[in-house]
């Protein structure tokens, strides 16, 4: 199954007698909540879902974006109308990295069917798609998470994968090096890890993802290709999930390492390394 989806295709299975459950996760980095967003206008039907609160639990010391308590997720997507026999699409603002944190944890605790709008509302709204400021009150679904259907990687899981497979870090690559960290205390990647930054998957210049060959290739130049061993983290386990997106769409299947660099770099007994990519 394509885990993207376009905004004419969309269109196309809202009209249709089977409509999939829209997801809402707009969300900015150290801003406000979406909410108002969504209620300034959203794809009719679309449900908002808060990341911080319903796709993760509070920081800690298992990162900035821990995994979220079943119990709060699960009742989040069941008010959200999630049920295991209805598909699912999320979108956000563009950027696709909250969407990709949705899609992800829904197939990793069990969803079998859930796709990312590709390039967000901008699309969905360049395409010619409607925009209604109705507040959506849907059918309660049924949805019960299960967790394990995706890979997830501990702190000593990635450090093992470093050696062994291949470990992408889709920060920026100055944030790689250890030349900036504008978040985290400590500055560097996790030794073995290669840079691979999450921007590199979408269209220069834009927010749609790079089409599957295209994808295929970048991640095979990285040596994450079909039948290595791969995993991802990032700063705190949100734009790795785009990472994983991407990886899937190219038809590389990669464990996510949720905890990322914020869990990682808390622990000074964890090694840091710093500079250009292994060699």
């Amino acid at each position: 199954m394509n885990a993207i989806i376009t905004a004419t295709e969309l269109a196309s299975e809202l009209a249709g007698a089977a409509a999939p459950v829209l997801l809402d996760v707009r969300y900015q980095l150290g801003g406000p909540p979406g909410r108002p967003q969504y209620e300034a206008g959203h794809v009719p039907g679309a449900v908002y879902v808060d990341l911080d609160a319903e796709l993760a639990s509070p920081p800690g010391p298992a990162g900035r974006h821990p995994l979220p308590d079943l119990t709060v997720f699960g009742d989040a997507m069941r008010a959200a109308g999630v049920a295991g026999d209805r598909a699912v699409v999320v979108y956000d603002g563009g950027q696709g990295w909250a969407a990709a944190r949705a899609w992800w944890l829904l197939r990793w605790s069990g969803h079998p069917d859930v796709r990312v709008l590709d390039g967000g509302l901008a699309a969905w709204q360049e395409s010619g798609g409607a925009m209604s400021v109705d507040m959506v009150t849907p059918q309660v679904g049924d949805f019960t998470p299960v967790p394990g259907a995706l890979p997830l990687l501990t702190a000593d899981d990635a450090a093992s994968l470093a050696r062994r497979g291949v470990l992408l870090d889709a920060r920026a690559a100055e944030r790689y090096r250890g030349e900036v960290e504008p978040i985290d205390k400590v500055a560097g990647h996790i030794p073995g890890a290669v840079s691979a930054p999450t921007t590199e998957n979408v269209v220069e210049g834009g927010t749609t993802f790079r089409d599957a060959a295209e994808l295929a290739k970048r991640f095979a130049s990285l040596g994450a290709t079909e039948g290595a061993e791969v995993g991802v983290y990032c700063g705190s386990g949100v734009s790795a999930a785009h990472e994983v997106l991407a990886l899937a769409a190219a038809g590389i299947p990669a464990a996510l390492y949720v905890g990322s660099w914020s869990e990682w770099s808390s622990d000074p007994s964890r090694p840091v390394a710093t500079g250009p990519q292994p060699g």
